[in-house]
């Protein structure tokens, strides 16, 4: 959900020079320099702000407007998730990405910011020197930032406010598939056996919507990776399972795969599923990274073509980069099926525009749309 307020004052279009405006909020001196430097050091951003807590970002918000906001959780005077709402009001259109160690409360409040309408969060490590010094961290800050950042002008160009999602091209870096049309195949015609889901960027709001939807219209299995650290997943399981009421857990080694319920890739483990006698099982893995991620949606893919073939089902919902689009080629050499997000109810168009604009999928579609897409897909109505 997204707070808006019908009063909300018009903020100044982007600079000139099409730079990312961007404010640091920190409690800490030192982790802003640390950020700031960071975020310095892509030509595309320009720093506009760096304050120590919500009630500063607030002000500052009102008097230098910015595209892109990485909000602490823990401040004083005003935390970040009572800041969240407040800039949100200042101006709807503002991508916020929460920035938060890795503990269960604070995995509990991203979590929290997300449904109240930040864009997406980052794990920020605990000590500073490994933000000084992790290439991992800078490169993941800068991606998301520049990818955010360049969702807002898109949408400032385009003239569009959408109140509950934004849109934007893929991540920087991708490839230029995404500038042609979208061309769609004609569905599988066998019966789905399995539900594979893919997400990033603006992922967990997408799944309750998507999940809420779906549920009691489908009793397939459902695997799905979203990219979130250690942690992040068993607090999106939860949040699944509570919000939804779809039976949710975070996989184990050895799992064995049931109806009904949504089986989540954890953090740092890539999730294949495995065919055996009585029953399919879920593997773990922690081989290396593919598209920069861990776990990877085109890992997950592969194993689903491999296991069910003809009768996988394949969503891609909202997310940057391209992961996805390698594992989506063998579903739909099985005779399988891929839908997708469409642009406009999307935080982020790079996955679900990478397989969409490369012709393997049979719809794109609007958020709330692709629930019962799926339902009539699941039965073979769409075939």
């Amino acid at each position: 959900m997204t707070i808006t307020n019908p009063q909300t004052r018009p903020v100044a279009a982007a600079a000139g020079d099409g730079k990312i405006r961007v404010m640091v909020v920190d409690d800490s001196v030192v982790v802003r320099g640390l950020i700031v430097r960071a975020l310095e050091s892509d030509p595309s951003i320009e720093i506009v702000g760096s304050v120590g807590n919500g009630q500063l970002a607030v002000d500052r918000l009102k008097r230098h407007p910015a595209e892109v906001v990485v909000l602490d959780i823990e401040m004083p005077v005003m935390d970040g998730l009572t800041a969240l709402p407040l800039l949100l009001a200042t101006d709807r259109k503002l991508k916020v990405l929460m920035a938060s160690t890795l503990t269960n409360r604070n995995a509990e409040i991203s979590m929290k910011a997300l449904q109240l309408g930040a864009a997406d969060y980052i794990p920020k490590p605990t000590a500073v020197r490994e933000i000084s010094g992790g290439d991992d961290f800078k490169r993941e800050l800068v991606q998301k930032v520049v990818s955010l950042g360049q969702a807002r002008l898109a949408q400032a160009r385009r003239g569009t406010a959408p109140a509950t999602a934004t849109t934007t091209a893929a991540a920087p870096g991708a490839p230029s598939l995404l500038s042609g049309p979208v061309a769609l195949r004609r569905p599988g015609t066998a019966i789905p056996d399995v539900l594979a889901v893919g997400s990033s960027t603006g992922g967990p709001q997408a799944l309750l919507t998507f999940f809420t939807g779906l549920k009691d219209k489908i009793n397939l299995p459902v695997l799905l990776t979203q990219h979130m650290p250690p942690t992040f997943t068993q607090i999106l399981a939860q949040h699944i399972e509570q919000t939804t009421k779809w039976p949710a857990c975070e996989a184990t080694d050895g799992m064995v795969v049931e109806p009904g319920r949504v089986h989540v890739a954890p953090g740092d483990y890539h999730m294949r599923v495995e065919r055996k006698l009585g029953g399919n099982i879920l593997r773990l893995n922690q081989e290396a990274p593919e598209n920069f991620c861990r776990p990877a949606v085109d890992v997950m893919l592969r194993s689903v073509a491999e296991v069910y073939g003809a009768n996988s089902l394949v969503v891609i919902l909202t997310g940057m980069g391209a992961d996805g689009l390698a594992g989506s080629h063998p579903i739909v050499e099985a005779g399988g099926t891929v839908v997708a997000q469409d642009e406009e109810t999307s935080i982020v168009w790079g996955m679900p525009g990478m397989v969409a604009k490369g012709g393997l999928c049979s719809a794109v579609l609007p958020l709330n749309d692709l629930a019962d897409a799926v339902a009539r897909l699941s039965t073979g109505a769409d075939s």
